[in-house]
């Protein structure tokens, strides 16, 4: 894992186009942050899915970032220890920083099971002015097993996967999240617009 230092002879380089101006140019507003956590079989990946798709439909920017697809990729190094977890949602939390800051709504979808770990993701997006809107995809872990798509909780439970949430891994659930959706009650359809309406109440979209 590499060192969250930064090297002394880098210097930041500003750019000519302020967000604001670019989201002008772009004629939409500047872009942010939509952390979905939960779960493995939350359904949290299909609703982020659903969302980007309501989103482009209304012509507006949104690019989604999935836990599975970017460990095929920039983060494929990393494994699933508390350490390699923590840098898993750091890497995430910079490059979703980024396509905000390009005026895109970047869409997160990640177990993401450290509240320390969600808090240090605000915490950046705070700081460069990107809001940041932390969506908890809720549900039993009893119903997550029953659901199992993709066969992960029987393997846990036969040990044949160390360190998994919910089960030999811990999950720390948000307090207070600005969107609470039980994935086991509620339509996807009836999630994306409980999603919406908060954004649109926040004048963030």
């Amino acid at each position: 894992m590499s060192s969250s230092s930064t090297p002394s002879n880098i210097t930041w380089h500003e750019g000519q186009v302020s967000r604001d101006e670019r989201a002008q140019l772009l004629k939409h507003k500047p872009g942010l942050t939509i952390w979905f956590t939960g779960l493995s079989a939350s359904g949290k990946s299909t609703i982020a899915s659903a969302l980007e798709q309501h989103l482009l439909h209304r012509g507006i920017n949104a690019y989604r970032l999935d836990g599975d697809n970017i460990r095929f990729g920039l983060n494929k190094n990393l494994g699933f220890s508390p350490e390699d977890r923590t840098e898993n949602i750091r890497r995430i939390a910079e490059v979703s920083k980024l396509f905000a800051d390009s005026a895109a709504i970047a869409i997160t979808s990640f177990i993401s099971p450290y509240r320390s770990d969600r808090d240090s993701a605000r915490q950046l997006h705070k700081e460069a002015g990107i809001p940041f809107v932390e969506v908890f995809a809720d549900l039993p872990v009893e119903v997550a097993e029953q659901r199992d798509p993709k066969g992960l909780y029987k393997k846990a439970r036969a040990g044949e996967i160390k360190d998994f949430t919910g089960i030999s891994a811990p999950y720390e659930a948000p307090e207070t999240p600005e969107v609470h959706i039980r994935t086991d009650q509620n339509t996807i359809a009836e999630a994306v617009g409980q999603i919406v309406a908060y954004l649109e109440a926040s004048n963030i979209l």
